[in-house]
């Protein structure tokens, strides 16, 4: 029963994982981009959320009706005023751009917060459980991440392939001069993905704040566990991504039974095994 509950609450995290890592399937489907600031703005979104919190004192996950939205203005503005001046055939000047964009973001968040760390309290819901076998119960909240992942990438699902959006989207990946000669504007289809990528990102953040502690300088590991769930899952597809999310959580739920130290290492011990059988991931395919 133990190892059976260490999968199921592998499983569950990996739904926020799937989350870390939609974002980042999303942006390399469309335009190719690597964000190494991708970490650094879910840990933002966290605070963001915190700030509003302190300022209205309502729920946590009420507060997504003002973070998503803003998030979502912040990806679109960020791709127009930044990313959009570097992209072209070169990976490296916007590689360059968001690793900068990662420093400024960490340290920004050290100058207006401080080094402390915060986390965001969601009541009942963070320790309420249900017993599903004896000696297993799943809780509500980490459900809740899952079953959110599920509902995000149905819709990204759903718009990319359901929806004029979605249409430019999958256009302007194929080959962007063709897209161009059509009469879409690459720049601003660009704009709205970074724009849905930052909102996803946004939910993430929110998840995490309520999950655990945050602080400015953890992003990186964010980053670290988003871009293992993209590449075990297959750049570019976004169900796969999920997958790669439930397989890098129930690696680390059963490194964790075996010994508490070897959490984190079990995870990317999953990911150099799958890294070096299938190098391009398990379902690779461009969304």
């Amino acid at each position: 029963m133990v190892w059976l509950n260490a999968i199921i609450q592998g499983v569950l995290i990996g739904g926020l994982y799937a989350l870390f890592a939609a974002g980042l399937s999303l942006i390399f489907g469309v335009m190719r981009l690597v964000n190494i600031a991708h970490g650094d703005l879910i840990v933002a979104a966290a605070y963001l959320a915190w700030v509003i919190i302190q300022a209205t004192g309502m729920h946590p996950l009420l507060s997504l009706v003002f973070v998503l939205p803003i998030a979502a203005f912040i990806g679109y503005w960020l791709q127009i005023g930044i990313f959009n001046r570097v992209l072209g055939k070169d990976i490296l000047p916007p590689l360059l751009v968001s690793f900068g964009l990662s420093v400024i973001i960490q340290n920004g968040l050290l100058a207006t917060f401080t080094v402390d760390s915060h986390k965001l309290n969601a009541g009942l819901i963070e320790t309420s459980s249900f017993e599903i076998l004896p000696g297993i119960a799943i809780g509500y909240f980490p459900l809740l991440m899952f079953l959110t992942a599920i509902a995000v990438i149905l819709a990204l699902q759903y718009m990319f392939y359901y929806t004029s959006l979605g249409r430019a989207f999958r256009a302007t990946s194929d080959d962007t001069e063709i897209a161009l000669l059509m009469g879409l504007d690459n720049r601003k289809v660009y704009a709205f993905a970074m724009a849905i990528c930052l909102a996803v990102v946004a939910l993430a953040g929110v998840f995490l704040a309520i999950r655990s502690n945050f602080d400015p300088f953890m992003g990186p590991g964010r980053l670290i566990f988003g871009f293992e769930a993209v590449i075990i899952g297959g750049l570019g597809n976004l169900w796969g991504t999920l997958i790669g999310g439930v397989i890098l959580g129930v690696a680390q739920g059963l490194g964790a039974e075996l010994d508490p130290g070897w959490q984190v290492l079990a995870g990317h011990l999953a990911f150099l095994i799958v890294l070096a059988l299938r190098p391009r991931g398990l379902f690779p395919r461009i969304v």
